[in-house]
């Protein structure tokens, strides 16, 4: 345990950081693509007309959820905490949307596989999603909307 963050869980996060580099590892050894979720969930959706092969993306997309599920199911219910709002959900969910095609990317995209490769445009997106998440933070804070 960390003292400063009591509810730490490092070698939870030390293994889901070995899974997601290996799954960004094999994406782009095995079929020369980027696993950027964002991507993927283009292709998959229709969305895009380029990028991996579709199957290949809506098995990504697929296995996401159904990662998280089976590992709930084998190590016990995950807590999470999410807006009671559903229109507040789906605003934010549209945002991000919107941002990760404005920016040609996502987290996943730019800041594991963009940096793993020394992208400088992944490296300078990934300080601006850093950026951008602390700001808002600090402005939800200063308004009250967070504790």
């Amino acid at each position: 345990m960390l003292p400063a963050f009591p509810n730490a869980m490092p070698m939870e996060g030390l293994a889901g950081g070995l899974m997601i580099g290996l799954a960004g590892a094999i994406m782009l050894l095995g079929l020369g693509r980027i696993a950027g979720v964002s991507g993927l969930a283009a292709r998959a959706t229709g969305i895009a007309d380029s990028g991996a092969p579709r199957g290949i993306a809506v098995a990504f997309i697929v296995g996401l959820p159904l990662g998280a599920w089976i590992v709930s199911r084998l190590a016990g219910e995950i807590e999470t905490h999410f807006s009671p709002s559903t229109a507040q959900l789906i605003i934010a969910g549209l945002l991000v949307g919107f941002g990760t095609r404005l920016g040609s990317g996502c987290t996943s995209g730019h800041g594991v596989c963009g940096l793993s490769r020394f992208s400088r445009r992944s490296a300078i997106a990934t300080a601006l999603f850093m950026a951008s998440g602390f700001a808002t933070v600090a402005i939800m804070r200063a308004l009250g909307l967070l504790s």
